[in-house]
């Protein structure tokens, strides 16, 4: 079956699927908190860049060198957070993400390789949307990443598209825009990313805190509707469908005892440990210290 046919078959089945699990969500109001950039037909990549910054009335900014996925960590200040007690190279990190390249190891738990493979053939190196890497050697050369701001009418940062792509084949393996999102009733900012796709998108919105040495950790785990965790949004004429999967995330960003920036995350399914991937930050420029 040939990519079109496969995606005239595959794609509206699976939005079929999110809007009969899925509940109906007002993105213009009360949901306003689940609204975030989608796709049109065809290969997802950068495509939605443009499409978004019109959306919202700014521009995108391609020559971005310095820029990160954050104009400051100090929008996640709050009840639980405080950006000012981070390592200061965690904090660089997120504030200067174009300026750090990074190496990647990815390992799966053997019960859940094959369905990461199967989803991963099917739709993510289809759609260049989430192609998550099944095994070590697909990232022994590296992954490339590119950061784009997204302005708004008045020059400041909205959003970073965050691309990163395979380094030995260019292939797109994440598009995601990154934000922060204040949820319903919470006194906490969480991190925001959006994963662009056809009609529809993967939210996932992460809680931040930060550890005695400095280090940051980001966790979506299990809660209600409007809590922290992963939402698949799907759209279908004027109406839109959310759904709350059971995928739970967890990132530990530290400096090791060599003074070495790294990055563990852990992907589950429920309970169970499905995907570990393990990045080493290295920066193109002299970094801060303590």
């Amino acid at each position: 079956m040939t990519g079109r046919r496969l995606s005239r078959a595959l794609d509206p089945a699976t939005r079929a699927w999110w809007r009969l699990v899925g509940r109906p969500v007002d993105l213009d109001g009360e949901h306003r908190w689940l609204d975030a950039p989608m796709c049109g037909p065809g290969p997802v990549g950068g495509s939605w860049l443009a499409a978004e910054a019109e959306r919202v009335g700014g521009t995108v900014r391609e020559d971005v060198t310095d820029g990160g996925l954050l104009s400051s960590m100090s929008v996640l200040d709050g009840a639980e957070f405080r950006a000012a007690d981070l390592d200061p190279a965690v904090r660089d990190f997120y504030e200067h993400t174009a300026g750090w390249r990074m190496e990647v190891w990815a390992q799966w738990s053997a019960l859940f390789q094959p369905g990461g493979e199967l989803v991963s053939r099917l739709f993510g190196r289809r759609v260049q949307q989430l192609a998550l890497p099944t095994r070590p050697l697909d990232v022994a050369h590296g992954m490339d990443s590119r950061v784009v701001h997204l302005l708004d009418a008045d020059g400041a940062q909205h959003a970073a598209g965050w691309l990163r792509t395979l380094s030995a084949t260019g292939e797109y393996v994440y598009s995601g825009c990154y934000s922060h999102r204040l949820l319903p009733g919470s006194a906490q900012p969480s991190v925001h990313v959006a994963f662009p796709l056809e009609a529809g998108n993967v939210q996932v919105f992460l809680r931040p805190a930060v550890r005695a040495d400095g280090s940051l950790v980001l966790t979506s785990g299990a809660g209600a509707f409007g809590e922290d965790g992963a939402y698949v949004v799907v759209r279908h004429g004027r109406r839109a469908y959310a759904a709350r999967v059971p995928i739970h995330e967890r990132f530990h960003v530290y400096r090791d005892r060599r003074g070495v920036l790294r990055t563990d995350h852990e992907l589950r399914l429920y309970r169970a440990q499905a995907l570990r991937l393990h990045y080493r930050l290295e920066p193109t420029r002299p970094r801060p210290t303590p």
